[in-house]
């Protein structure tokens, strides 16, 4: 790509980005909008939005977004601190020196937009040359930095997670375990194997068992009738003199149009006994071999999920409980052996879609190169060689593309991960998080490096000694590509402040004449989508440190962005559903530590081909250090995210023993992981329409 390209695509993408934030700037305080930008607050704030962003403590996004909120803008502390770093590094110090290098060719500042971005990468440095000092310098301290950082993030969000645990209330997740293949002895029911099981072996400390029902017909019918509950609602909406005066009239009183109101009120009746019958139906008959079982102490609870209870490992099962609002009805149906199955399935479908992408990005990477793409297509040789168009094609087009075919697939890996059998809406997510990082780092950094510049030269990967090597000339001459893509993403990044689609479905409902849409349910945060996008970017930023450095500096504004976005976004608009208490974050430092292992591996062999053996020698005891490194915070910290300690359980317990509450506690606690499709539903009598009591000014 030429600089002339690449300015294009910053032009591009700088603009769209003003345009967004000025955009959302404007629509934020205005009444019609407020539900969309601060579903969560009554009105819009006065001040800037950004200095509100800036000014918000931790405590203050502790309270909005809980813990998980914290952990992800921590995360993005951390990218900044790094890219930050780094593009002191890269920029003041190393792009200076690769762009004075004359090892591709003699730099004319007067043709300078015509000329390769690989003038600012390490190419242009010339082999055996000692200004690789610098380059080899760099690498070790980024990589200082960089574990400093992950140690003493691993270390306060550690802390932070035991803090959360001794300064919380009662809550039911943490005496109660999640009990699955229970065994049915005699042909007797599920809950009668509960009760005698915990109760010969856990009798001191059992406190009740809440069996899980057959509910997905049930659960059906509740979300059949919540539809038509809304369908009722909005009707009521439409103005009373409307309803009277174009009142559909019927010939003899047999023929025509039937009051639409009175239709959907008495299909919402009839829907709501069925309803109950249902629910009387599922509790009598329909148990599943699964129950919540809860327990009179947190150390209890403990135990009987880290000892096995029974001899055959595939019956009594246990887990932790998520917290009553996380649980995930649908998936206790499943046997071990449909769980085990699922995960092979779910294993066979992520590497099979990751095939599929690399076709795509194949075809993606075709578009980066002018002449591949005439050799394609040459009845559009005479169009591509206008340079506004060709700079767009080569420059933007392809990072533009990129995005829109992965913007589906979290939804995909979210569902991959729900036919896993989670139990909890975060465990599912969890899962697909991870799923969602292997997904990016092979289809958008391996696969555009191995398909771009490789394309049609794979057969070099046929002998391994040649892939470090290789590597090194690959990786460096994908440094235009993933510029454009970084670049690209400030869009995305910015069009989540604007929720584009909230703003859509708002719009249509306050321009539809018929009755008044419900505003949007309040969203919960996508961390399973948006944390392997910043991890993605750390990626590149640090296996391009020393290779691109021109990068540097368009890593750090998306992550600075993000910064503001998301800070605004976890205290205005997200409401969490969930809170895990920061157990995302050693996905994150587990993707560091890959991220700095690559870059490392990458280094090696880029001193390698620039025939500086004794660099690259030196630098093999780095990636080994690092994995030590990690290894070291792995049995420090992890086993905190993992299961509370005996200590912290039972001083917990201790603290509590004595206190009123806690009778009042452990009385709602035998209730607490009901089934909602089990609760009791009346939304019919609530709106019983009667023309004497509407409002005598609703046609106003």
């Amino acid at each position: 790509m030429i600089v002339s390209a690449l300015a294009t695509a910053v032009g591009i993408n700088l603009g769209l980005t003003v345009l967004l934030i000025s955009a959302f700037s404007l629509l934020r305080r205005r009444p019609p909008f407020i539900s969309v930008y601060s579903p969560r607050r009554p009105y819009a704030p006065l001040e800037s939005w950004i200095a509100a962003a800036w000014r918000l403590s931790e405590d203050d996004i502790h309270a909005a977004a809980g813990l998980d909120g914290v952990v992800f803008v921590r995360i993005i502390v951390f990218s900044i601190r790094v890219s930050a770093v780094a593009a002191v590094l890269g920029v003041g110090v190393l792009l200076p020196v690769n762009f004075m290098g004359d090892q591709l060719s003699l730099i004319d500042l007067a043709d300078l937009s015509n000329k390769s971005v690989d003038l600012f990468s390490i190419s242009n440095i010339k082999d055996k040359s000692n200004k690789l000092w610098l380059h080899f310098s760099a690498v070790y301290i980024i990589t200082g930095v960089a574990c400093y950082l992950l140690y003493h993030d691993y270390k306060y969000i550690a802390g932070k997670r035991l803090e959360y645990f001794m300064t919380s209330k009662p809550l039911p997740q943490h005496f109660t375990v999640l009990v699955r293949a229970i065994p049915r002895t005699d042909g007797g029911s599920v809950r009668d194997a509960v009760d005698k099981f915990f109760k010969h072996y856990h009798s001191s400390t059992y406190l009740s068992g809440n069996v899980v029902h057959q509910t997905g017909k049930l659960r059906r019918l509740v979300n059949d009738t919540e539809i038509i509950w809304r369908k009722v609602k909005n009707l009521k909406y439409v103005p009373y003199q409307s309803r009277t005066e174009d009142r559909p009239r019927k010939f003899l009183g047999l023929f025509g149009r039937s009051n639409v109101l009175g239709k959907y009120q008495e299909k919402l009746e009839n829907l709501e006994e069925n309803v109950r019958m249902e629910q009387s139906d599922a509790i009598r008959r329909q148990e599943i071999s699964a129950a919540f079982v809860s327990f009179k102490s947190r150390y209890a609870a403990a135990n009987a999920i880290y000892i096995r209870q029974s001899d055959n490992p595939t019956e009594w099962q246990t887990e932790h409980a998520p917290d009553p609002h996380d649980v995930y009805w649908p998936n206790f149906s499943t046997t071990f052996m449909e769980r085990w199955i699922s995960k092979f399935v779910v294993f066979v479908a992520s590497v099979l879609l990751i095939i599929v992408f690399l076709i795509v990005v194949a075809f993606i990477q075709g578009l980066t190169y002018l002449n591949q793409l005439e050799a394609w297509l040459p009845f559009l040789r005479s169009i591509l060689e206008i340079a506004v168009v060709s700079q767009l094609v080569t420059g933007y087009l392809p990072s533009v593309i990129l995005q829109f075919v992965s913007s589906s697939v979290p939804k995909l890996m979210k569902k991959f991960s729900t036919m896993q059998g989670f139990g909890s809406v975060s465990g599912i997510e969890r899962s697909a998080c991870n799923k969602m990082l292997r997904f990016t780092i092979w289809t958008v950094f391996f696969s555009n490096i191995l398909t771009g510049t490789a394309l049609g030269q794979l057969k070099v990967f046929l002998d391994p000694k040649e892939i470090p090597s290789k590597l090194a000339v690959l990786v460096p001459a994908q440094a235009s590509f993933f510029i454009a893509y970084v670049v690209t993403s400030w869009t995305t990044i910015t069009s989540e402040i604007t929720q584009t689609s909230a703003l859509l479905y708002h719009l249509w409902g306050s321009c539809a004449k018929c009755c008044k849409t419900d505003d949007p349910e309040t969203q919960s945060m996508k961390y399973h989508s948006e944390i392997p996008k910043i991890i993605l970017f750390g990626l590149i930023g640090l296996t391009y440190f020393i290779v691109a450095p021109l990068i540097l500096p368009f890593i750090l504004v998306y992550f600075c962005l993000g910064y503001f976005i998301f800070r605004n976004q976890l205290c205005n608009v997200y409401a969490p559903k969930y809170d895990t208490g920061g157990r995302f974050w050693p996905i994150v430092h587990n993707a560091t530590i890959f991220s700095l292992v690559l870059m490392h591996l990458i280094s090696i062999g880029v001193l390698g081909v620039k025939k500086f053996p004794i660099g690259a020698s030196l630098l093999v005891p780095l990636p080994l250090l690092t994995l030590l490194f990690n290894s070291y915070c792995g049995n420090r910290f992890f086993p905190i995210f993992e299961a509370y300690s005996t200590k912290s359980l039972v001083n917990k317990d201790k603290q509590e023993e004595s206190k009123p509450e806690m009778s009042e506690f452990f009385r709602n606690l035998e209730t607490a992981y009901t089934d909602p499709a089990l609760k009791p539903i009346q939304r019919s009598s609530g709106y019983d329409y009667d023309e004497r009591t509407a409002p005598l000014l609703s046609a106003v």
